[in-house]
């Protein structure tokens, strides 16, 4: 075999993307002390979209100049925009500052005088999960062909040879890291392509899980940010729901979960409230009986969730909705 229809070969199998995304040391140094399931690449703006990445797919953390260097690395979840007061609400230091107060003054310090004003903010949101943050002694130089105009950062491919270089260069520090050594994972997110080859794919994506934060950023844009029994829309009242709870080794899969307002959230983790298998809610008349109240709650009994993600895939999962009626509510 030539070394060029070899190169190709590699190339059918391997290819994949990633990103370098530029970010400050103090970020890097605050998250490094903690042990996070995933993390806030926030951006000051909250105008632009990120469409580079795949879910699943690595992005690297490059250190502002003077550093310079290849850190770390986690793996794409989703974007979104979301008020600042949101973005803390879902990831508290996790957005890598130790308070809201700071964290806000961050994020004003880097918007333009015209809007610094805004008591609160609408942000750019990269979420990703299982961020591992390198040990200084496997930092990675920037690749040569980094300019030093590039203020957020680069996409990189391995079917090129600085891209491969790289990627190589990324996958010897992995080795040193704990998650992947671990097993392949019934909880992983990133669900594989049928035709995918990917080497890549099958070793990694298969031990990456969503933490809590991606799983309720992913839920609240894949239910429209509306509530599914009520239909509100006050972002900061609504909240992820796990159909079949996390503690009881419900998944964070979008199919596990609703979007709820806050107070019936609550309701619906107690039992007093649920959704049958025809999508349909049933409200408990434990409500009445023991406090005496619930008019506002019975406005939905025998009614249709009011919002459902339009990918197929991410409905209620009937077998959860089944889990929580007969293990959960009280009706």
């Amino acid at each position: 075999m030539s070394y060029k229809t070899e190169f190709q070969e590699y190339e059918s199998i391997c290819i994949m993307k990633f990103y370098l995304g530029v970010t400050d040391y103090e970020w890097f140094s605050f998250l490094s002390e903690r042990r996070n399931e995933d993390i806030n690449f926030w951006q000051p703006g909250g105008i632009a979209g990120f469409k580079v990445l795949n879910p699943g797919d690595p992005f690297l953390f490059k250190l502002k100049y003077p550093l310079n260097a290849i850190s770390g690395i986690g793996f794409y979840s989703t974007h979104s925009i979301l008020p600042l007061d949101v973005a803390w609400d879902i990831f508290g230091e996790r957005n890598g500052v130790e308070s809201y107060l700071k964290f806000k003054q961050k994020i004003i310090s880097y918007r333009t005088a015209s809007n610094t004003f805004e008591s609160n903010p609408n942000i750019g949101c990269i979420v990703l999960t299982d961020p591992i943050l390198f040990n200084k002694e496997d930092w990675i130089t920037v690749p040569k062909s980094w300019g030093k105009s590039i203020v957020q950062g680069k996409s990189y491919s391995t079917d090129d040879f600085e891209g491969a270089d790289l990627w190589t260069k990324i996958e010897q520090r992995l080795a040193n890291y704990d998650l992947f050594q671990r097993e392949e994972s019934d909880k992983s997110q990133f669900i594989l392509e049928d035709n995918s080859s990917s080497q890549y794919s099958k070793k990694y994506l298969t031990k990456i899980r969503y933490g809590q934060g991606a799983f309720r950023v992913l839920l609240t844009d894949a239910y429209n940010r509306k509530c599914a029994i009520s239909g509100e829309k006050t972002l900061p009242a609504l909240e992820a729901a796990h159909i079949k709870p996390y503690a009881d080794s419900g998944p964070n899969y979008i199919c596990n979960g609703l979007l709820l307002r806050a107070d019936i959230h609550k309701l619906f983790d107690a039992g007093y409230l649920t959704v049958t298998k025809d999508y349909k809610i049933e409200v408990s008349s434990k409500i009445k009986e023991e406090f005496e109240n619930g008019k506002n709650y019975y406005q939905y009994h025998g009614g249709n969730i009011k919002t459902i993600p339009h990918q197929i895939l991410n409905h209620p999962d009937l077998n959860y909705l089944e889990w929580h009626n007969s293990n959960i509510y009280i009706g």
